[in-house]
């Protein structure tokens, strides 16, 4: 058997142990993706022209790195794509958001910031690849691990991995597991088998997650106009939140999984039992009021490795006053708007608009 023949072998045998490996780090799902990706960056050049991307400029910038991944990451043959999944049991998200005085985080940000967990189980894992490839072909591998840190098609490279599909609201659909789950991948100059798996897009005619965006973010199927999307107003943008799209927040205050909540391929999903993903704080269950009133350092101090601390205080300031807005018009309410200090003029206009809401609607005292 010629060497070729036999690495070839070798490359074969090592899938199995990714598989375990993968297991081993608390993945539920992995695969191979090549860089064939022009029919996706096709897609994002459309998105890009529509200026569906709002202000983060850092999308359009690097546009050629996403397109390209072998630039990214130089010698880049094949990008491994891994599923986390992160849903907490019990945070009952439905009776939160029909609660008017609750607080509704994204459920992905109710533990630690999953960067660091995921980013350093992948490189444990890359690891271990590096060492067998030392080990079964004498060769120093190129590799390096992303975890939502950098210019990378990560939904499409799932895709290609056979991981799900994307399915209507943008994300990843995985039929045995739904969407409540992270991604992470691995570049690497290893010529692996691409997968051969393939997830078919079993949407349907389903356009649940269309009807149920409170801010009508979707154009049209399988397109997202972040400007409108709660995920992007309340996270990514860090100005002021368009007057028109306010009432229509509800008391969603970091995030928003409406889009999910209906997805009926997530009566498969399952519960996580990793500890880092569980709530903190009670942030499954918490107060308007009462979070709009942490201080500065109340809110550094809670937040301490949150994925809540990209919006920073005024945005966690800003986005509580128009859930408070949005929520009944109790004299606690009125109190807090009124003595908490606004961190800013931009925070100043949303507790003004929050104020005129409840004002104007029935007083709490009648």
């Amino acid at each position: 058997m010629d060497t070729d023949s036999q690495n070839t072998d070798k490359l074969i045998k090592l899938l199995a142990l990714i598989e375990q490996w993968a297991k081993d780090y608390g993945f539920q799902d992995w695969g191979i993706a090549d860089l064939d990706i022009e029919c996706y960056v096709s897609r994002l050049d459309d998105w890009l022209a529509n200026g569906y991307q709002a202000d983060m400029g850092w999308i359009s910038d690097r546009r050629d790195l996403r397109a390209n991944p072998e630039q990214l990451v130089d010698g880049t043959l094949r990008i491994i794509s891994l599923r986390m999944d992160y849903q907490a049991p019990d945070t009952e998200p439905l009776r939160i958001l029909k609660s008017a005085d609750k607080a509704y985080i994204s459920r992905y940000a109710l533990g630690r910031d999953y960067h660091k967990l995921i980013r350093s189980r992948l490189a444990k894992l890359a690891g271990k690849i590096s060492h067998w490839a030392d080990v079964e072909l004498g060769e120093d591998l190129s590799q390096r691990v992303f975890v939502d840190s950098a210019p990378v098609l990560e939904k499409p490279m799932a895709e290609k991995a056979g991981l799900g599909w994307i399915g209507k609201n943008t994300l990843i659909l995985n039929r045995n597991a739904g969407s409540w789950f992270f991604l992470g991948e691995i570049f690497t100059n290893l010529p692996l088998p691409a997968s051969s798996k393939t997830a078919v897009d079993e949407c349907g005619k389903c356009k649940a997650c269309l009807n149920i965006c409170p801010t009508d973010a979707f154009p049209k199927p399988y397109v997202l106009d972040a400007s409108k999307c709660i995920s992007y107003l309340t996270i990514e943008n860090s100005g002021s939140i368009p007057v028109e799209l306010r009432s229509k927040m509800g008391n969603r205050v970091f995030g928003c999984d409406d889009c999910q909540l209906v997805c009926p391929w997530n009566r498969y999903a399952s519960t996580s039992s990793e500890s880092d993903f569980k709530p903190r704080h009670q942030l499954e269950n918490s107060d308007l009021v009462d979070l709009y009133c942490w201080t500065e350092d109340e809110f550094l101090n809670r937040t301490a490795g949150s994925p809540i601390r990209r919006t920073g205080y005024s945005g966690w300031q800003r986005n509580l006053a128009v859930g408070l807005g949005n929520g009944p018009p109790s004299a606690q309410a009125i109190d807090a708007l009124e003595k908490v200090k606004p961190s800013s003029p931009m925070v100043r206009e949303h507790v003004e608009w929050a104020l005129d809401q409840m004002k104007n609607t029935t007083h709490p005292d009648e």
